[in-house]
């Protein structure tokens, strides 16, 4: 069910429901990860507070965090934000990825699910995580096993509902089988439609699940403000992701004149009919936009206004199909573990 939208773009009414029965969140979240400072070059925190109150204030309600997000410091600054408005907010975050001395590695075992919540608890300064996703399944844990523990975090009252991240639609109703699954977050935008591809969207349909979509402006890229690597911050992850390498961006770029044209019709930016297309995909799926900025949280809100057309959409598909965009979602190193 969508959300009603005043003149300045203000999430006022319900929005989607996580889940056949879960809650509902409002029309859109808010992703918190770029607010570490460790992805998208530095970041302020005290602005990041501000982001996060002016959404809560706007009706946003599902906050997105990890455990790896800045080593903890992403979870410690949303629980700051959070002091005396924690009824305000559904806080989902995640474990499962491991870093420690230059190392990256999943972890999704059931001693390291338990331990991973303590922690994440603690850094919140919450009693109960609303939304608690494997980050990322390992190569040898099995992922009942991995779900039959988060069941007994839910027993416990320290998890209201249990999600994943990345999997294969198989591992899906493996998981679904052991506890109900509220959501899936996957990065899902008009460049990267893998959980179209893949059955996955179909799977959480067919199981009443929703898709929360990560990165769905793909990684600032359909912004249209991300023209050269020139323009990143030093540490930018950006800089090593496959499809802003040199050539690979270059091609992709050709892909922005039909947003644009469609942007352009419309009256607004090409970020918004982004967001607009996610959110056309179905109710069942809610987009998790980041932003470190007031003014973009607001704009990225007002897309929800923006009311395209069967012709604006079959426009869009035919320009972004899977097959033109260029280069790899991730390196090959850290692309998730989907068998």
């Amino acid at each position: 069910m969508a959300s009603e939208t005043t003149s300045a773009g203000r999430l006022i009414g319900p929005g989607r429901r996580l889940g056949a029965d879960g809650p509902v969140v409002g029309l859109m979240g808010l992703g918190c990860m770029g607010m570490s400072g460790d992805f998208y070059g530095p970041a302020d925190d005290a602005q990041s507070v501000r982001v996060i109150h002016a959404a809560l204030d706007a009706g946003v309600t599902l906050l997105d965090t990890a455990d790896m997000y800045g080593s903890g410091r992403n979870e410690e600054l949303v629980g700051r934000a959070l002091r005396g408005r924690r009824n305000d907010a559904f806080i989902a975050t995640k474990f499962g990825i491991r870093r420690a001395d230059g190392r990256r590695w999943n972890d999704s075992s059931p001693v390291y699910a338990r331990a991973a919540c303590e922690a994440s608890l603690r850094r919140l300064g919450v009693e109960t995580i609303d939304l608690y996703y494997v980050h990322r399944l390992d190569a040898v844990t099995p992922v009942e096993e991995t779900v039959g523990e988060l069941a007994q975090l839910v027993r416990e009252g320290k998890v209201r509902h249990i999600g994943l991240s990345e999997v294969s639609a198989q591992q899906l109703r493996r998981a679904q089988a052991v506890h109900p699954i509220a959501a899936v977050q996957s990065e899902f935008s008009l460049w990267t439609r893998n959980v179209v591809d893949d059955g996955v969207l179909a799977a959480c349909r067919a199981l009443g699940i929703a898709l929360v979509a990560y990165s769905p402006l793909g990684r600032g890229f359909l912004t249209g403000t991300v023209r050269s690597t020139a323009t990143l911050d030093e540490g930018d992850f950006r800089l090593a992701n496959p499809r802003f390498a040199k050539g690979e961006l270059e091609a992709n770029l050709t892909l922005l004149p039909v947003l644009e044209e469609v942007a352009d019709d419309h009256g607004v930016s090409a970020a918004q009919v982004a967001l607009a297309w996610v959110l056309a995909q179905g109710d069942d799926i809610v987009p998790i936009p980041g932003t470190r900025r007031p003014t973009y949280l607001e704009q990225n809100l007002a897309a929800a206004r923006v009311e395209l057309t069967a012709d604006d959409l079959a426009a869009l598909d035919q320009a972004f199909t899977p097959d033109a965009v260029s280069g790899e979602r991730y390196p090959a190193s850290i692309m998730p573990v989907t068998r």
